[in-house]
């Protein structure tokens, strides 16, 4: 939910078709500690209508009050500011020897096609202007049968394979069937819209667009304010074509015993009238996997008005009833609130990004499984329930399986075990510094006479710099179960020439439910870093034969936040860095800026995505990644 847009998404297909290797690969020492099994509660919820893509209409530019819904977020990342390894020319390599850069990787990966996604401009502009400027886009992809459909907060389109338009700049509250994100000539407020994903399963022939909905006061003194009831949307296309009908389902999520929810206790903080939930939990950051059966959505559940983070939710659905467009469909719900076994201190299920599979099957042993993989780095990994834990580094993923997933839609039956691998020392990024240039907005703020036509008065807070963007925290990332394996990637600190700058690390990892649980190793794994560059938010994708691409944004001293790629394979890793839309300035939105941030704390959180996406038809691997396309004067 981590919001705030002033850049756009670089839409790439990439062929899988040998690039030199980068940096290198990790030494490890296996574990064998594995959770009990644990189960999960089923509850029913019903089909709530249908939407489709309607004619969509563009707003008039110009700067409207209130411009942006203001920031919501979960905490602020400081990042670590210790050595995690370093890579420098010639130096000690302190966690693993870095790569020779002689051996090749067998995957040979070539751009086929590429072409500019969903921007600022578009998104601001949609349905007749009454929408947010937003940041960050948070892009979602998803392709099949000739189509791609990308969602980013809060639009999204369909194109074809060579990115020709085939529907409008749609926002999400309209797809979704709410009121507008604000009607400008009311001032009056719709539902809080966030965090799409997207997927298309070749197996079932239908698309699945997901979203966190926050209902929100519509209009008076507190129009805007969270009453404290949200809800996952879940969208499931009616035929093989996304420009067709599709059937839309609920969740609700604030887990306070209301709506079919279970209760988990979230604090209420200040009491205040709007509040209809207040001890409403916030189903944040939902992320969705598929396998043979089923499709799933995970999410990370704060209290929405108490500082505490409560742990991390799976919910499981059946994919053949979803499909189906079934009146009323099964789900069921595991609460990972900790601690884990074999985890050391306590510990909470954080962040467990679910698998998808490019053949859209997954593991079909143990009656179907379903992986995770997440990460317990950050902070919210080791909260004790009260918001105080400070961790930041970790040696340690966790894999998680999900059996028997074959009982989705009868019995539902399901089993969720997990294991703790080691791997090397990962912790969350520093900010990552961007090349200095053109910056209209600050420019504008730092300016009296421009402040006080743009906000109202001078800003209090400048002279503001030119900020660093925010470089993530250390949570798992899009995961994808292929050729018998599990690949991921989180951004990590990484140790480069001496200078402690955000970095990737991708693990590529064999897991089996062979015994009833799943146990797991390592197979290889590195870090995937630039001198005096940082590289961020990466996305993996993997063809059923095992050839991969991880997309990221690169950005640093010398590049304006530019998209770019690198191949991966089981056997040497990662390769080469391959920049394939460079940035044009740098990023200046208003997230970055003191005088655009909530009161009272006036944190400035220079928004940089949460996610890159990435989506496998065939050898081919759609991937997207944000950058900065344009750049102009104050003038």
């Amino acid at each position: 939910m981590r919001r705030g847009f002033g850049s756009q998404v670089k839409l790439l297909a990439i062929g899988i078709s040998t690039v030199p290797i980068v940096l290198g690969s990790l030494g490890f020492r296996p574990l064998t500690l594995t959770a009990a099994a644990s189960g999960g509660s089923t509850r029913q919820i019903s089909s709530a209508g249908t939407t489709s893509f309607g004619a969509a209409t563009q707003g008039s530019d110009g700067y409207e009050f209130p411009e942006y819904r203001g920031q919501s977020d979960e905490g602020t990342n400081d990042g670590y500011n210790g050595f995690v390894a370093d890579r420098s020319a010639g130096g000690p390599a302190r966690l693993g020897a870095a790569g020779s850069g002689a051996t090749r990787t067998k995957s040979n990966t070539q751009v086929v096609s590429s072409f500019d996604g969903l921007f600022h401009r578009q998104q601001r502009l949609a349905n007749g202007g009454n929408q947010f400027s937003v940041e960050p886009p948070d892009q979602g992809l998803c392709a099949g049968n000739g189509d791609v459909m990308e969602a980013v907060n809060d639009v999204t389109r369909v194109y074809d394979a060579s990115g020709n338009p085939l529907t409008g700049v749609e926002d999400l509250n309209t797809f979704f069937g709410y009121a507008p994100a604000i009607v400008r000539s009311t001032g009056t407020f719709g539902p809080f819209v966030t965090d799409p994903s997207c997927y298309f399963d070749s197996a079932v022939q239908r698309w699945y667009l997901t979203v966190l909905t926050l209902e929100v006061v519509a209009s008076g003194s507190d129009a805007g304010q969270f009453t404290g009831a949200n809800h996952l949307d879940i969208a499931v296309s009616q035929t093989p074509s996304p420009s067709g009908a599709w059937t839309i389902y609920h969740l609700p999520v604030q887990d306070d015993g209301t709506a079919g929810t279970p209760n988990h206790g979230c604090s209420a903080g200040t009491p205040h009238s709007y509040k209809t939930n207040p001890n409403a939990c916030i189903g944040d950051y939902p992320h969705l996997g598929a396998d043979a059966s089923g499709f799933y959505v995970t999410t990370n559940e704060y209290s929405l008005f108490g500082p505490e983070f409560r742990g991390a939710q799976v919910y499981a659905f059946s994919k053949q009833a979803l499909a189906a467009s079934a009146v009323t469909i099964s789900v069921t719900q595991f609460d990972l609130h900790g601690p884990i076994s074999g985890v050391s201190d306590f510990e909470n299920g954080f962040t467990l990004a679910p698998s998808t599979s490019p053949d859209a099957t997954g593991d079909l042993t143990a009656g179907g499984t379903e992986y995770f993989l997440s990460s317990n780095a950050a902070a919210e990994a080791t909260d004790p329930g009260n918001g105080t834990s400070t961790n930041r580094t970790s040696t340690q993923i966790i894999v998680w399986a999900l059996t028997n997933t074959s009982s989705l839609g009868s019995t539902s039956a399901l089993t969720l075990s997990d294991q703790a691998v080691s791997v090397n020392l990962y912790g969350d990024p520093p900010k990552s510094v961007q090349k200095t240039g053109s910056t209209p907005l600050r420019d504008c703020i730092n300016d009296s006479a421009c402040s006080t036509f743009l906000l109202g008065g001078p800003d209090p807070f400048a002279q503001e710099p030119e900020y660093n963007l925010d470089s993530n925290d250390s949570r798992m990332l899009q995961t994808t179960f292929a050729n018998g394996k599990l690949w991921g990637a989180l951004d990590t600190a990484l140790t480069i020439d001496s200078v402690n700058q955000a970095a990737v690390e991708y693990f590529i990892v064999t897991p089996t439910t062979a015994s009833g649980s799943v146990s797991a190793s390592v197979t290889r794994a590195g870090y995937l870093g630039l001198s005096g560059t940082n590289v961020t938010y990466p996305a993996v994708g993997v063809t059923t034969s095992g050839r991969g691409v991880v997309a990221f944004t690169v950005v640093g001293p010398g590049n304006f936040p530019s998209a770019g790629y690198t191949s991966l394979d089981a056997k040497t890793g990662a390769g080469a860095v391959h920049i394939v839309a460079a940035g044009a300035g740098p990023a200046d939105g208003f997230s970055g800026y003191r005088v655009f941030a909530n009161p009272p704390n006036f944190i400035a959180r220079p928004r940089w995505g949460d996610y890159g996406a990435s989506a496998v038809v065939g050898d081919s691997i759609f991937i997207a990644s944000e950058y900065i396309s344009q750049t102009c004067t104050l003038a």
